[in-house]
């Protein structure tokens, strides 16, 4: 079968990843010489700890697809380095005791472990906490790098061609197939086409499901440059317990009843994420913005936020911000679909709104509707 993919964006990408497993031919087209959404403007975090009951199944299966992935293809720089959310107080050691009790907690890889032992598993962490919740689940990529080296990959087989710097104009359902026409001019015959348009909820992607059920959303993060030592796992605040579904429950509640964040952090609706990248640097985040039309610059008010607390967490001074940026990423507005698709005509589909679970996921998505559509 021969298939015409619209976005080079993660999702887009383990479309065709999961095609070409397939035995299948991918023809993908990516508007940008570049994907430049929200798969380059991530962490790059394999995500498990915070993944609902409801979608840990296919969480894991995308952790394992990632570290088969990392494997075969070395540029994504896939690293089973795990997480550590460090709490603060006695409101959020509760919801973190909870966790380790819950019924999916092995299954995560919990572990709740006192300030000796965090530092054991990470001795960059010499600051202020009560205690640490470890997963050994969570892992790594290099959001920056794994594209081009999962294009890589693929073009090796003889059955991918990708097409930068070329966005498609329109899709037409044959009966028997589709054809797409790029802005080159050229025709792309399909058997079957795949539109994942990211946060480009505009343009071809109106035209062929006018009105897709998905939001958007808005994040501020940061790069420093390189720290002088490793960061052995990725670190989350409390703050992060608010915005993951996997921990809701009374102790969230109580959390969130009993215990304000700070004038900033509410405002912009913030969680500390942090991760090291391979050449040292520590990517910092992040910030929710739900309301369109979004700001066009950045505030710094979160930046000195996430600061004030990774140092707090270090115990050290960050080495200096050397790049900031926001991005755009495209969620379901229902709670409960981990992802939209949409059949846009016999041989069209559109996929999106993953949320910010898009890198997380995104091998396994790719896979489930490879299943789907009986690929």
């Amino acid at each position: 079968m021969r298939l015409v993919i619209i976005g080079g964006g993660i999702l887009g990408t383990a479309h065709a990843w999961a095609a070409i497993a397939r035995g299948h031919e991918v023809v993908q087209l990516e508007r940008e010489q570049e994907a430049r959404g929200a798969t380059v403007r991530n962490f790059g975090l394999v995500w498990v700890s915070g993944r609902s009951a409801a979608e840990l199944d296919l969480t894991l299966r995308s952790r394992e697809l990632w570290a088969e992935i990392g494997g075969r293809v070395a540029g994504v720089g896939f690293r089973a380095a795990g997480s550590i959310t460090l709490v603060r107080t006695p409101a959020e050691l509760a919801v973190a005791e909870a966790a380790v009790g819950g019924p999916t907690a092995a299954a995560r890889g919990f572990a709740l472990l006192e300030p000796d032992a965090v530092r054991a598993v990470n001795p960059a962490l010499r600051g202020k906490y009560l205690a640490g919740l470890h997963c050994s689940t969570d892992a790594a990529v290099e959001s920056r790098h794994a594209l081009p080296a999962l294009r890589a990959h693929m073009a090796a087989s003889g059955r991918y061609t990708f097409h930068e710097a070329t966005e498609a104009r329109s899709v037409l359902d044959t009966g028997s197939g589709a054809v797409v026409i790029d802005d080159h001019g050229r025709r792309h015959e399909a058997d079957l086409v795949i539109h994942c348009p990211g946060a480009a909820h505009t343009g071809l992607t109106r035209e062929l499901v006018a009105d897709l059920p998905v939001r958007r959303v808005r994040l501020q993060m940061m790069q420093t440059a390189p720290l002088d030592e490793p960061l052995t796992t990725a670190i989350a605040d409390g703050d992060s317990f608010r915005y993951y579904p996997g921990f809701a429950g009374a102790e969230v509640d109580s959390l969130v009843a009993e215990q304000s964040q700070t004038a900033t952090a509410a405002e912009h609706k913030m969680q500390l994420l942090c991760v090291q990248r391979l050449h040292g640097g520590l990517t910092i985040g992040d910030t929710h913005e739900y309301t369109e039309p979004f700001a066009f610059d950045l505030d710094e008010a979160p930046y000195d936020h996430l600061t004030e607390v990774t140092e707090e967490l270090l115990g050290r001074r960050l080495p200096r911000v050397v790049r900031r940026w926001a991005g755009v990423y495209s969620q379901s507005v229902d709670p409960d679909a981990i992802v939209t698709r949409v059949r846009a005509d016999t041989h069209v589909w559109v996929v999106t709104g993953p949320g910010g679970r898009g890198m997380t996921l995104g091998p396994a998505l790719g896979e489930q509707t490879a299943d789907q559509l009986g690929l």
